[in-house]
């Protein structure tokens, strides 16, 4: 599967085309599609810096559902976000279970 994205062009192309570029071609158009990670790992690895980080906004809303579309079950969010908890932090995780079960569904 080929992930291709277009939200940096769509969004930010005309005032900040660079980043745009960055975004979509180098982030999501080589990062995301080599092949040393698969999809499902890498929006793994995401969901988990973005809790460590305490970004739990609208970009992690679309991460987790990237994530569940990647083939990350709701049973493997649930233990993945329980075992973030301890090493980023209680709050965090409260955080993103909320995103979780909206994502997931209850």
């Amino acid at each position: 599967m080929v992930i291709k994205q277009t939200a940096g062009h769509d969004q930010l192309g005309e005032f900040a085309p660079l980043f745009a570029e960055i975004n979509d071609d180098v982030l999501f158009g080589q990062v995301w599609n080599d092949e040393a990670l698969d999809p499902k790992m890498r929006s793994m690895l995401t969901v988990t810096t973005l809790v460590a980080k305490g970004l739990v906004d609208q970009s992690f809303e679309h991460h987790m559902a990237f994530a569940k579309g990647n083939g990350v079950s709701a049973k493997e969010m649930a233990a993945l976000l329980t075992h973030v908890a301890f090493y980023a932090g209680w709050p965090n995780a409260w955080a993103a279970f909320r995103v979780a079960k909206s994502v997931y569904g209850d």
